[in-house]
């Protein structure tokens, strides 16, 4: 899990430790960093106009909280799991998403329930209109669907948990939507999964969601590999 201190909002006037961590994790949600790609501390240094101490204030706090490793002779690398991390990290990861939608399914509010529609309708709309084509910015609606249902489950705490958790896999997620038949899989599920929770099916919602994030042994390994 990232420490509390990763997952707290930006103060009005930050540190410019606090900006480097905004900036690297900006970075890795955009995939300009993606795993095992190394920390470019002099470019960032450049980029910012700061000092080295903030910025390894900045790399210690996301070390603690797992995003970066250090890796003799390279200095800090973004993380990369190994097969055994990545398929503990996604268990926990899918768990979390899982009771999101559960508690979506019970709290969901007129607005929040307008909101879920219209994303599912544009994820099935973009593969209507793409099919395979466009994953990039198929992944992107996919966030949104994904942000929509943790706002909609009513608990900030867990939300932040999950936007920290997915940082460690949104490389691969975003890779996943590259192989052929993903797109349409993924909207159909968002549009199984957005109708339990708007019918107030929270046991379903919860399990039909963790399934959704699951990965199989093998596409987890053939994920791992696309960044080698």
């Amino acid at each position: 899990m990232v420490s509390a201190s990763l997952c707290q909002r930006p103060d009005p006037m930050p540190s410019q430790s606090r900006i480097v961590i905004e900036t690297i994790l900006l970075k890795i949600d955009a995939g300009t960093l993606n795993p095992g790609d190394v920390i470019a501390e002099d470019a960032l240094i450049a980029e910012l106009e700061i000092s080295r101490t903030p910025l390894r204030e900045a790399l210690l706090q996301l070390e603690a909280g797992g995003l970066v490793t250090r890796l003799p002779r390279k200095g800090m690398v973004v993380f990369k799991p190994t097969l055994e991390e990545f398929l503990a990290i996604l268990e926990v990861h899918a768990n979390l998403e899982g009771q999101a939608a559960g508690l979506a399914a019970r709290r969901l509010s007129p607005a929040r329930a307008e909101g879920l529609r219209a994303i599912v309708d544009a994820c099935e709309e973009h593969h209507a209109q793409y099919g395979d084509g466009h994953p990039n910015a198929y992944y992107q609606l996919n966030l949104d669907f994904h942000r929509a249902v943790g706002e909609a489950s009513g608990n900030p705490f867990l939300l932040e948990m999950i936007k920290a958790n997915a940082r460690k896999l949104m490389a691969y997620y975003r890779a996943r939507y590259r192989t052929v038949g993903a797109i349409k899989a993924s909207a159909q599920e968002h549009a199984v999964i957005a109708e339990a929770i708007l019918n107030r099916q929270s046991a379903e919602a919860e399990e039909l969601m963790t399934r959704h994030v699951q990965f199989d042994h093998v596409t987890a390994m053939d994920l791992l590999a696309s960044f080698d």
